[in-house]
C-alpha cells in the first residue's frame, strides 16, 4: 500500500476563489481518497478584476502580474496550511489561474507556477500541468478525466459545472472529455447585473422568459458540431456570447433564462439514455438546470458531498501531482487530442 498526503489547489474561470483541499490518498488495488480539509478562500474585487482583464495584458505585464499572483498564491497556501495546523505534507499540487488558453495557437498559460512558490511556502511544488500537453499538440485540457477514470470509475459520465460545464466518459477502451459549453461565467454576469453573487438554486432562470429567436441562434454556433477533443476559453466566450446575448437587449432575467435553457440542451444531448451521472462544480447547487437537463434527457444525475461538488478539481489536482511524482500518466492523449499519453506537470523543490 502507497500513501500520499498533498494540497490540490485550484482557481476556476468563475473567479469565485482558491479552492484548497487537504488530502489524504492510498492505493491498495486501486486509489482511494478522503478529503481531510477543504475551503474556498474568496478573491478580493480587484484581484478578481485583474484576473478578468489579464487576458488582455501585453507579455510584460502578464508577466509581473504573474510574480504578484504567485506571491498572493503562496500567502493563501501558507493561510491554509496555519489555520488547519497541517504538519504532514508530500506536496502542493497546484492549477494555478488560466490567463490565456489558445492550444490551436500552442498557448497556454497559468499565471502563480513560478519556481519560486516552492522557496515562498517551504513545500515542495507539483505545477504547471498544462503546458507540455499543448507542446505535445493537444489542448492542454480538460485534465480532470485521468482522476475520474482512476477515482470514479462507477459513473457512466462525470460532469462538472464550474464556469464551463466538462464531461468525461469511457467509450471504447479509452477516455473521452471535452468541454461541453459555458455555464457559470455567463449565469454570474447576468445574475450579477439583477444585484446577485449567482443564480441561487437557478429560481432567478426559472421566473425568466424563454427567448426562442436566441436560443435557436446559441444552439446553432459551430463549436458545438464539433467533434471532440476540443476545449472553451475566457477568449471563446468573449468573442461568440456575450455579443450575441447583449445584441439582443432584452431583459436580463429572459437572457438568464434562455442561456439556462440552452446550457441544459448542450448538457443533455453528451448523454446516453438512462445514464448514471455523478455532478460537480458550482452548478450542481442549480435545482433548475438540473431539472432541465434531466426533462431533455432521461439519465439519472447523482450529487455526491457537498465537499465533494465544491472540491473535485482541487482534489483532483492534487491527485496529478502524485501521478506525476509517481512518473504515471496523468494526461491522457484520447481526451486531448496529444501525440502521445505522458505524465505532465513541473515539480519544484525548496532548499
Amino acid at each position: 500500500m502507497v500513501s500520499y498526503k498533498v494540497i490540490g489547489v485550484m482557481s476556476g474561470t468563475s473567479l469565485d476563489g482558491i479552492d484548497l483541499a487537504y488530502i489524504h490518498f492510498e492505493k491498495k488495488k486501486k486509489w482511494t481518497f478522503s478529503i481531510l480539509h477543504a475551503e474556498t478562500i474568496p478573491y478580493a474585487k480587484v484581484l478578481e478584476n485583474q484576473l478578468r482583464e489579464a487576458i488582455h495584458y501585453d507579455k510584460n505585464r502578464l508577466a509581473e502580474f504573474d510574480t504578484t499572483y504567485t506571491k498572493y498564491l503562496a500567502e493563501t497556501i501558507k493561510l491554509f496550511i496555519n489555520t488547519h495546523k497541517i504538519t504532514s505534507i508530500d506536496a502542493v499540487c497546484s492549477h494555478g489561474h488560466t490567463a490565456l488558453h489558445q492550444p490551436e495557437n500552442g498557448i497556454t498559460y497559468q499565471i502563480g507556477n513560478q519556481e519560486v512558490l516552492a522557496q515562498l511556502i517551504q513545500q515542495k511544488v507539483v505545477c504547471d500541468f498544462r503546458v507540455q500537453d499543448v507542446e505535445f499538440g493537444g489542448q492542454g485540457a480538460p485534465l480532470v478525466p485521468i482522476g475520474d477514470e482512476l477515482l470514479f470509475s462507477e459513473y457512466d459520465y462525470c460532469l462538472n459545472l464550474g464556469g464551463f460545464a466538462n464531461v468525461s466518459f469511457h467509450k471504447e477502451g479509452k477516455r473521452i472529455a471535452y468541454d461541453i459549453c459555458p455555464v457559470n461565467i455567463v449565469l454570474n454576469k447576468y445574475a450579477k447585473q439583477l444585484g446577485f453573487e449567482y443564480d441561487d438554486r437557478g429560481n432567478l432562470a426559472k421566473s425568466g422568459e424563454y427567448l426562442m429567436a436566441l436560443g435557436t441562434e446559441l444552439n446553432n454556433l459551430p463549436y458545438y458540431k464539433q467533434k471532440p477533443p476540443k476545449s472553451l476559453g475566457l477568449e471563446w466566450v468573449q468573442k461568440e456570447i456575450f455579443p450575441r446575448l447583449e445584441a439582443f437587449k432584452r431583459k436580463e432575467i429572459d437572457i438568464l433564462r434562455t442561456f439556462t435553457e440552452h446550457v441544459a440542451k448542450q448538457i443533455a444531448r453528451s448523454f446516453q439514455i438512462r445514464s448514471k451521472i455523478l455532478v460537480t462544480g458550482g452548478g450542481a447547487y442549480n435545482d433548475y438546470l438540473i431539472k432541465r437537463i434531466q426533462y431533455h434527457k432521461e439519465v439519472s444525475i447523482l450529487k455526491p458531498s457537498a465537499e465533494l461538488i465544491e472540491y473535485k478539481e482541487a482534489l483532483v489536482f492534487g491527485f496529478l501531482g502524485i501521478l506525476k511524482m509517481r512518473n504515471e500518466v496523468n494526461c491522457l492523449k484520447s481526451v486531448t487530442g496529444a501525440t502521445q499519453d505522458h505524465s505532465s506537470g513541473k515539480i519544484y523543490n525548496y532548499h
